[in-house]
């Protein structure tokens, strides 16, 4: 992949909402180590402090308890809209909330990039292309989405999101980016959230087992977090004519039995897999063209998904012994 890492000329004051999260605290991480300074809102019901708590004592950091949902007044230079529960078991626990931080959340955040003139991104999702009847998935393809599901407070919510994105683009010519995120995974992911990566790997760690959806045949490409921000910051750092969606994964497609198998063999874990009833609208398949990323921002995943798999087993095997060390 050729070096075209964003430099920045001058520090900026950047705003990372959802920023005690899983991937906003690796974004609030990688912005410092650029130079610049960060707020970081969050109102904790997916984010933990634990996630940012390195960056307390930056003098550069600055935390603030804020649900996007209501008005922000700050001054900044660059918005990352990161704010909304992305997995089934937290945005299907208040589905009216999830919907809400996702249209009301990105209006509010619209607002105060309009009244400060920030440059502004929006976390889309693959979700937005639903259950997909073309494969890969392109930026062109408009979506299979079922809009009265147990899915659709977080599918169609970002859905209009992005629709709220661009008309603020051509209606107040306010500069957006918008990027699709397909499946990411690595340390900090939340323990108790359900998504796949995270349930297998705690499930076999813990000698647990291992449950799979369906028959195991579906298939997701799963992006390790620091090949996604490093998409976040090429995007954020390209010209104005870039607007997106511009999806960012790793195109590699592995089926959800393969994940399991690769997670065995790399914990040594004697756990066995069990198998449960697919989930209502739960996609088939799900994999990026992600050419426009590598056309437009010089962008694709550098981490294959034994490495990246041997870094978040690692981090939740440490998260582990932690939690029995206090419990002891």
């Amino acid at each position: 992949m050729k070096d075209v890492t964003v430099r920045y000329g001058n520090t900026k004051k950047i705003l990372v909402t959802g920023g005690a999260g899983f991937l906003g605290s690796h974004l609030c991480e990688r912005l410092l180590m650029q130079g610049h300074e960060v707020l970081c809102v969050d109102n904790f019901f997916t984010g933990t402090r634990r996630n940012i708590s390195h960056l307390l004592d930056d003098r550069n950091f600055e935390l603030l308890r804020h649900d996007v949902t209501f008005p922000l007044y700050v001054e900044v230079d660059e918005i990352y809209n990161l704010a909304c529960p992305a997995s089934p078991i937290h945005y299907q626990f208040d589905p009216v909330q999830t919907t809400k931080t996702s249209v009301i959340g990105a209006i509010n955040m619209l607002g105060l990039a309009k009244r400060v003139k920030a440059k502004i991104l929006q976390a889309s999702t693959s979700e937005v292309y639903g259950d997909p009847e073309v494969h890969p998935q392109p930026e062109t393809y408009w979506g299979r989405v079922n809009p009265i599901g147990y899915r659709s407070c977080y599918d169609e919510g970002k859905r209009c999101a992005e629709t709220l994105f661009f008309d603020y683009h051509r209606q107040h010519k306010l500069q957006v980016k918008v990027v699709r995120i397909f499946n990411t995974y690595g340390p900090r992911m939340h323990p108790n959230d359900g998504r796949v990566v995270s349930n297998i790997v705690l499930q076999a760690l813990r000698g647990e087992d291992i449950t799979l959806y369906g028959d195991g045949s579906q298939t997701r490409s799963f992006c390790y977090v620091d090949d996604l921000i490093e998409g976040f910051i090429r995007l954020m750092g390209s010209g104005p004519d870039v607007a997106g969606p511009i999806n960012i994964g790793n195109p590699g497609e592995f089926t959800i039995r393969q994940l399991a198998e690769l997670v065995l063999e790399i914990t040594n874990s004697r756990s066995t897999m069990v198998y449960r009833p697919l989930p209502p609208d739960d996609p088939r398949q799900r994999r990026p063209d992600i050419s426009k990323a590598k056309e437009l921002l010089g962008w694709e995943p550098t981490i294959a998904l034994r490495e990246g798999l041997e870094r978040t087993i690692g981090y939740f095997d440490q998260f582990l012994t932690s939690n029995s060390q206090k419990d002891a």
